[in-house]
């Protein structure tokens, strides 16, 4: 299966998203996920399932009917953020598995699609998950440099975490905690994660070796990402722990942290700029 799927990730690239054989006329994606323990890489071709054109794409990780789900699931769901290839574009999507009748309504259509995703159903008492691929914010064309990406950054945290608070608003209880509450949260805090780590261990030494005098301002930040950090994962821990407490916590995070990037802004993009004037 890994040779086969290689040969139609080559074809999918040569010829714009289109494939022959028995893929012939069908809209296919690129799915590439990250390992959940690998941490590596992985892509799969998947079949495109749509409620309207143009619409948001929607994959089943069906595996042809096997009782285990296929890897590429359970790497979005540690690493819900995934590249989703089309053949005439590449994008940054969240992957939320659908629940309930919204998954029976899905699953539906896609059979009506496809029957051979039926056939799949009926030989398995799992579930067959339908995914849906939310893309995320896209930035508005910026300046460029790093302070055009600090800006990026910043304003793809804000928008997910604004996302997420829309989300624990509307959750009645801890029962109501759904996957795309709980997807988009760890998506927000995967690349929070990942910001600070890139701030911390090269961006902030790299300024403070030219400008000394800052040295305090990037001590303070170091103490407000050590804050926030324990924050996210009282927030992630709350996801699944019982008792709820879910809505609690996303408040004190969104000040901490809307602070922290203010400040950010503030004091470190006139010396970016700076550099590349």
């Amino acid at each position: 299966m890994s040779s086969f799927n290689q040969a139609v990730i080559e074809e999918f690239r040569a010829n714009a998203g289109q494939v022959g054989g028995p893929f012939e006329g069908a809209e296919l994606v690129l799915l590439t996920t990250t390992g959940a323990r690998s941490r590596k890489p992985h892509t799969v071709p998947l079949g495109l399932v749509r409620e309207e054109a143009g619409g948001e794409p929607f994959v089943l990780a069906s595996a042809a009917g096997a009782d285990r789900h296929p890897d590429w699931y359970g790497n979005l769901l540690a690493h819900p953020l995934v590249e989703v290839e089309t053949g005439t574009e590449t994008y940054e999507a969240v992957a939320v598995p659908a629940e309930g009748a919204r998954r029976a309504e899905l699953f539906a259509l896609a059979v009506r699609g496809a029957p051979g995703y039926g056939e799949y159903q009926a030989r398995t008492a799992r579930v067959i998950p339908v995914v849906g691929l939310q893309r995320t914010h896209a930035a508005a064309p910026g300046e460029g440099g790093i302070a055009g990406k600090v800006l990026e950054v910043h304003g793809w945290l804000r928008a997910q975490l604004a996302l997420v608070r829309d989300e624990a608003a509307r959750a009645g209880g801890p029962a109501s905690l759904g996957m795309q509450l709980r997807q988009h949260c760890l998506a927000f805090c995967h690349s929070l994660d990942f910001h600070h780590r890139s701030e911390d261990g090269g961006l902030f030494p790299f300024l403070e070796q030219r400008h000394p005098h800052m040295r305090e301002f990037f001590r303070r930040l170091d103490g407000e990402h050590r804050t926030i950090a324990r924050l996210q994962e009282e927030l992630v821990r709350a996801l699944d722990g019982p008792g709820g407490g879910f809505s609690a916590r996303v408040e004190p995070l969104s000040r901490e942290l809307e602070a922290h990037l203010d400040a950010e802004e503030a004091h470190l993009l006139p010396v970016l700029r700076a550099l590349e004037a």
